[in-house]
């Protein structure tokens, strides 16, 4: 493993220290504690020691394991490739001009060389490997490059499957080969699975820095389901939408989509959106995800708003919820290295409906990206095999548990209700734990 400097070393050190000092979700949800987040500075050093820590495991493990001894990857100008943009330090905010990034495995044991045919840096992370005062022409410096080391299996990026390992734009693709010598055509391959292991896998590091970002995540929509943010018979489903935009701007944060805010009702089918008033007795469901320190959040959750004199939920929303927690269980059960994301899916649609559930999954990995690179695990308008899920689930990746069940509820006349759930985890390629915990009790909002 990477030894990072001291001084990045210390700054991940209070990185997880805060994540230590957090509360718990269930603290959160009761008190509406926001834990500690890092000024931008020590953002900064978390970001480029993790990715250097990235950079030199991942690669050499990925490129040895695919059987691949170059890697070429190139991004211009503000249509920066899903690959480039995880490796650009946090300083270097978009690819310059063209960036040309090269890794070169020579075999034997020998380290990976990483280099950056591009006019600019990248805070040492790369080695520079073109002087445009010398060789004005980029390509053909890309072309000395390759020929002096003479791969035998070249990976660009370009893929029929998934926009990750799809980068390698047909106006460079024919600008390369244009300047490479005849017979290298025959040794390019896809960088499809690189673009996907690199993506998906998540280092001790991360793993261990998860959690300050789902608490965060959680926190927030703790105090978004609560009197703070919600005078039933007052506020809208929207108002609460651009309360989350509000407060995550104000905290220095970024979210990666638009937060949804719905609600169920009694004598109502379907989900009520927009301007529709949150009132007692009405379930409330919310979809809120976060980018903070390259990791993202992507979780769903449920509240009930008392009806005066009530103290808890009626009971068939609280069985609503556990039915779904154990069409949740019955998922993670089923992960296996090297299971594909399909067969997982219809093991776990199998043992929920004889167990009598009503299920729909459609669970994703996450990460560098919210809805991130690796095998689908069903998609709620397709709960059959789907090419997207045909590739193997994989140790140390990150996942939302995304999925739902339909359940009637006896005091809502026997309305089927949604009880969606979305939680983080991480599938160590043994067992699934849950970053920071799972919803098992619906959120209380009071209506005084």
């Amino acid at each position: 493993m990477t030894k990072l400097t001291l001084g990045l070393a210390a700054t991940l050190s209070a990185a997880l220290a805060l994540t230590l000092a957090a509360p718990s979700a269930a603290q959160d949800e009761a008190s509406g504690i926001t834990p500690d987040i890092l000024p931008l500075r020590d953002r900064v050093d978390v970001i480029d020691g993790i990715l250097e820590e990235r950079l030199d495991t991942l690669i050499p493990q990925i490129m040895c394991e695919e059987g691949v001894d170059m890697w070429l990857l190139m991004a211009r100008e503000y249509f920066e490739e899903p690959v480039i943009e995880t490796m650009l330090d946090a300083r270097s905010m978009a690819a310059r001009r063209r960036t040309i990034l090269i890794f070169f495995d020579p075999g034997d044991g020998q380290p990976v060389e990483r280099m950056t045919v591009s006019r600019y840096g990248l805070a040492g992370l790369f080695e520079p490997a073109w002087d445009p005062e010398t060789e004005p022409d980029q390509w053909k410096a890309v072309a000395d490059i390759i020929t002096a080391r003479n791969p035998q299996r070249l990976a660009i990026n370009y893929s029929d499957l998934t926009a990750f390992g799809d980068g390698m734009t047909l106006s460079q693709y024919r600008s390369m080969m244009a300047a490479l010598p005849a017979g290298y055509e025959d040794r390019i391959v896809s960088g499809e699975r690189l673009s996907v292991r690199w993506l998906e896998t998540r280092t001790p590091s991360e793993i261990e820095l998860y959690p300050s970002v789902v608490q965060i995540a959680h926190s927030i929509i703790a105090r978004a389901f609560s009197t703070e943010a919600i005078t039933p018979g007052v506020t809208t489903a929207d108002d609460v939408v651009w309360w989350y935009r509000d407060e995550v701007d104000r905290l220095g944060l970024k979210p990666w989509f638009q937060p949804s805010v719905a609600i169920q009702r009694h004598g109502v089918d379907g989900f009520l959106r927009g301007e529709e008033i949150i009132q007692p007795g009405d379930l409330l469901w919310t979809d809120f995800g976060i980018t903070y320190l390259r990791l993202n959040t992507d979780t769903q959750q449920l509240a009930y708003v008392l009806r005066e004199g009530e103290t808890e939920a009626p009971a068939g929303l609280v069985e609503g919820l556990a039915n779904t927690n154990r069409v949740q269980d019955i998922l993670v059960s089923n992960y296996a290295v090297g299971r594909s994301g399909n067969e997982a899916l219809a093991l776990t649609r199998e043992q929920a409906i004889a167990e009598g559930l009503n299920p729909s999954v459609y669970t994703h990995p996450i990460g560098t990206h919210g809805h991130g690179a690796g095998p689908a695990i069903g998609f709620w308008d397709n709960q059959e095999a789907d090419p997207r899920g045909a590739m193997p689930i994989n140790a140390n990746t990150a996942w939302a548990i995304e999925l739902t069940s339909y359940s009637a509820v006896p005091e809502w006349d026997g309305q089927i209700v949604d009880f969606r759930s979305e939680k983080n985890a991480i599938f160590d390629g043994e067992t699934v734990r849950y970053i920071d915990g799972r919803q098992t009790e619906l959120i209380l909002i009071r209506s005084d």
